[in-house]
């Protein structure tokens, strides 16, 4: 009986240790992000959302705990061309939401305080799966707080919790595409929520 015991105890560890293993693979149909479908980017989502969140707040970063009760901006993610062909949402802060949700492109100007909070999804061509990637911050400063950016603070926080570490400009150079838009790139218009 004790032998039964141990036996069904390695095989239960067994079982959870492989569902463990397989709960960090999100497999996907294609490892072309373009050529995801609505269900595939759903199920990828299904998969890896919960993770997302859990990765983020390690490093204890408040923004990283609260951007999901923030406003979203589409009805789910996309994949634009930018940050590496991921599949992107945004969220945006009570002070953002209103002008970001406009999705205008001519004379934006954010308030100060204004906070996006963009998720991130890499499919791993080499593991057929998707990934969880980085959480995309900006922030609205003061007036003359960062000439060099436009005002705009960038950040990030990596899947384990801890900062993005990298230059102001790495970023702000691609956003400068937006000028109009306050620097500001828009969900894809098939994905934008209405307003």
């Amino acid at each position: 009986m004790n032998h039964l015991v141990k036996f069904a105890a390695v095989v239960s560890f067994a079982l959870l240790a492989s569902t463990g293993a397989q709960a960090q693979d999100c497999p996907v149909s294609t490892t072309e992000p373009f050529d995801l479908t609505e269900a595939d980017i759903a199920s990828i989502y299904a998969c890896i959302g919960d993770r997302m969140v859990e990765g983020y707040t390690k490093g204890g970063d408040m923004v990283a705990k609260n951007y999901r009760n923030w406003t979203v901006s589409g009805t789910r993610h996309g994949v634009a061309g930018a940050h590496g062909n991921r599949l992107l949402l945004t969220y945006a802060n009570d002070i953002a939401a209103e002008q970001y949700l406009k999705f205008a492109e001519e004379d934006v100007v954010m308030p100060v305080g204004a906070r996006l909070a963009k998720e991130s999804i890499k499919i791993n061509k080499k593991k057929n799966a998707a990934v969880v990637g980085p959480l995309f911050l900006m922030t609205k400063l003061a007036a003359g707080a960062s000439p060099e950016t436009a005002d705009w603070l960038y950040g990030g926080i990596q899947p384990n919790g801890k900062p993005m570490k990298f230059k102001q400009s790495f970023c702000h150079d691609c956003h400068m595409s937006w000028e109009e838009q306050d620097y500001l790139a828009y969900p894809l218009e098939d994905v934008r929520v209405s307003n």
